[in-house]
C-alpha cells in the first residue's frame, strides 16, 4: 500500500496538467486520508482554473489594444499620505504572459506583493519608477506631482512605449497614445503590474525613513494618517519627510 505522503510528493513534483493521471493511479484507494488528499488536489486545480479566468478578463485591454507593440501601464502609490514621496510604476510586459494572482496592489498580501515584485522585474519587457519628493508635492500639489511622477517612470524605461494604458490620469507632454482606465488596477494586467511596483517601491522607501525618523512609526503606516501617526505629529511636530501643505489641510 502507498504511503500517503509518497502520493503528496507525486503530485508535488508532477505537473498540473498531468495530475488527472494520478487521480485515476489513486481514487480506488478508500483510506479517508487519500480521499482528502485527493480532493485538496482538485480543489487546487478549480481554484487555479478561476484565476486564470480571472487574469483573461484582465486582458481586455491589452487584447484591444494588441495592434500596439508596446502597450506600458502607468500607476502610482502615496497620493493620501501625510508624508514620504509619490511614487510612479510604469512596466510593459509580454504579450504572452502569465503571472498568477497578479492584481491592484491593495488587493494583495505584503507577502504576495514582494514575490510579484521579483516576478514581474523578471518577466517584464521593461519597467520603471518614477519618484517625486514631498517637498515637490508642496511646491506644485499632489496631481502635478504624480503626473511628473509617471512621466519619470515612462522615461526610465529601456523601451519606448506606443501605448499608455493609465488609472484614470491624463499625463501631459507624453506623445504617445494614452487611455484611462477607471479602476485600471484592477482591470488591466499592466496596471496591476504597475501599481505592484509603485507600491513596493514607496513601502521599502519608508520602512528607510522609519530608521532615520524612528519616532513616527513610518514603517508601519507607510506615512498615512493613522491615529498613531497623528499623536506622533501632535507630540514630535512635522519631521523633514511630512507634507507641510496637507498638515495644513487637516
Amino acid at each position: 500500500m502507498i504511503a500517503i505522503q509518497k502520493m503528496k510528493e507525486d503530485f508535488e513534483n508532477t505537473p498540473m496538467e498531468q495530475w488527472q493521471a494520478l487521480y485515476e493511479k489513486y481514487q480506488g484507494d478508500e483510506r479517508k486520508g487519500v480521499k482528502s488528499l485527493l480532493e485538496r488536489y482538485q480543489q487546487k486545480e478549480k481554484e487555479l482554473a478561476q484565476e486564470c479566468m480571472r487574469l483573461e478578463e484582465m486582458q481586455v485591454f491589452e487584447r484591444k489594444y494588441q495592434e500596439f507593440s508596446y502597450i506600458c501601464g502607468i500607476d502610482e502609490a502615496g497620493r493620501g499620505p501625510l508624508a514620504g514621496p509619490v511614487v510612479a510604476g510604469a512596466c510593459i510586459l509580454p504579450k504572452d504572459v502569465r503571472i498568477l494572482y497578479l492584481n491592484d496592489s491593495k488587493k494583495v498580501s505584503k507577502k504576495k506583493r514582494e514575490l510579484l515584485y521579483d516576478e514581474i522585474t523578471e518577466k517584464a519587457l521593461a519597467w520603471g519608477v518614477g519618484i517625486v519628493s514631498e517637498q515637490r508635492i508642496d511646491e506644485i500639489n499632489i496631481l502635478e506631482a504624480t503626473r511628473e511622477a509617471m512621466r519619470k517612470a515612462v522615461e526610465s524605461l529601456s523601451i519606448t512605449p506606443d501605448l499608455l494604458l493609465i488609472d484614470a490620469v491624463h499625463i501631459p507632454e507624453m506623445q504617445m497614445k494614452q487611455v484611462g482606465i477607471v479602476k485600471g488596477d484592477q482591470r488591466s494586467i499592466s496596471i496591476a503590474a504597475a501599481s505592484i511596483l509603485a507600491k513596493v517601491t514607496r513601502d521599502r522607501m519608508m520602512v528607510e525613513y522609519d530608521k532615520a525618523f524612528p519616532e513616527y512609526g513610518f514603517a508601519k503606516h507607510k506615512g498615512y494618517g493613522t491615529a498613531y501617526h497623528r499623536a506622533r505629529l501632535k507630540e514630535f511636530g512635522p519631521c523633514p519627510i511630512h507634507r507641510i501643505t496637507y498638515l495644513k489641510k487637516k
